[in-house]
């Protein structure tokens, strides 16, 4: 699997759980379109380890079969309109790309 790993921060005036319930629900939709996603995994920060991981709401991996899938997820149109939902939010991220290793796999 080849994923983007987006973590996010709502922006400073919304609340953490209408910066999840939006993440989850009227960002989703756009999202679920996106050409060749395999797998997608949310999950809502509750808590963090030490000062310099805290101000963190959420994080999505979005996973492709491979780079190239991912491209293409990334220059179709759901991709645009995932982008188009944003808009102006004013939040912060993190985006990163890579290739997964199954480190402990599921039972």
């Amino acid at each position: 699997m080849y994923n983007l790993i987006v973590l996010a921060a709502r922006p400073r005036d919304w609340t953490h759980d209408q910066f999840i319930q939006w993440w989850r629900n009227d960002h989703a939709d756009p999202t679920y379109a996106l050409p060749g996603l395999r797998r997608w995994h949310h999950t809502e920060i509750l808590e963090a380890m030490g000062e310099k991981s805290e101000g963190w709401d959420g994080l999505s991996v979005l996973s492709f079969d491979s780079k190239e899938a991912m491209e293409a997820a990334l220059a179709s149109q759901a991709w645009l309109d995932a982008v188009a939902n944003v808009g102006d939010m004013r939040g912060r991220r993190i985006a990163v790309m890579g290739e997964e290793k199954v480190m402990v796999a599921d039972e």
